[in-house]
């Protein structure tokens, strides 16, 4: 079991129902390893309406930002990113660590969070400094959707508490 700090603000659910991967992140075919993913729509997604998870094209309108945010399969494919595993990637991961499965893979993808959303993550840090500079919460909603992807969202505790350290 790993030892490092996760703790996405967002469950799967709430990241789906929030409206996020243009929804189609299980719409993807010609997976390859574990494709036994269906337990996971009815653990975790039972009652969602499936257009926010499971169509086949990628439609930025159902995302919360309204934009298009993420890499293509094919790119993270190429990047390592995905284990056989799960197939579909870190969400894939995500849901079935909520359901509480552990990993061999579980410090590579906790690692990954870390590194986007984490206390010190690239990309919280960004979303702070760009809402501190234009004091606009819906600056640069690419990343505010990139966020939402991996379990988190800008809120003013967080952003109190990035102003104490960088201001």
């Amino acid at each position: 079991m790993s030892k490092l700090e996760f703790k996405p603000l967002l469950s799967p659910r709430e990241i789906i129902e929030a409206g996020a991967f243009g929804g189609s992140y299980f719409g993807e075919e010609l997976l390859y390893g574990d494709t036994q993913y269906c337990q996971l729509f009815k653990d975790l997604f039972e009652g969602v309406d499936k257009s926010l998870y499971l169509t086949k094209k990628y439609s930025p309108k159902l995302n919360q930002f309204k934009t298009r945010s993420g890499m293509g399969y094919e790119y993270w494919k190429e990047m390592g990113w995905i284990h056989d595993d799960d197939p579909y990637g870190w969400f894939e991961w995500y849901c079935k660590y909520s359901l509480g499965r552990r990993h061999k893979d579980d410090d590579r993808q906790i690692i990954r969070w870390q590194n986007f959303c984490g206390k010190t993550g690239r990309w919280k840090k960004r979303i702070y400094s760009r809402i501190h500079e234009t004091n606009n919460w819906s600056i640069s909603p690419r990343i505010q959707q990139s966020l939402l992807h991996w379990g988190y969202c800008a809120n003013e505790y967080d952003y109190e508490h990035w102003k104490i350290i960088n201001i």
